[in-house]
């Protein structure tokens, strides 16, 4: 499973997987999405997310949970 956009580092967020380059949970995202937050309105929330940041993290957690 290789995510370009999600990185998992122990020394970030004591390893969860977080959108690469920011200290934005995965689940943070997908918690958001939901709560029928719209993709585009994660971003305005959080500014250093783009909309395909978000679809990234939608689709790490369904290749996580298929396993």
């Amino acid at each position: 499973m290789s995510h370009e956009r999600i990185e998992i580092n122990p020394d970030i967020m004591d390893g969860k997987p977080v959108v690469r380059g920011t200290r934005i949970p995965v689940e943070l995202v997908v918690r958001k999405l939901g709560a029928d937050m719209a993709i585009d309105a994660i971003p305005a929330d959080h500014p250093r997310l783009m909309p395909d940041d978000v679809h990234a993290a939608r689709a790490f957690a369904a290749d996580y949970l298929r396993g």
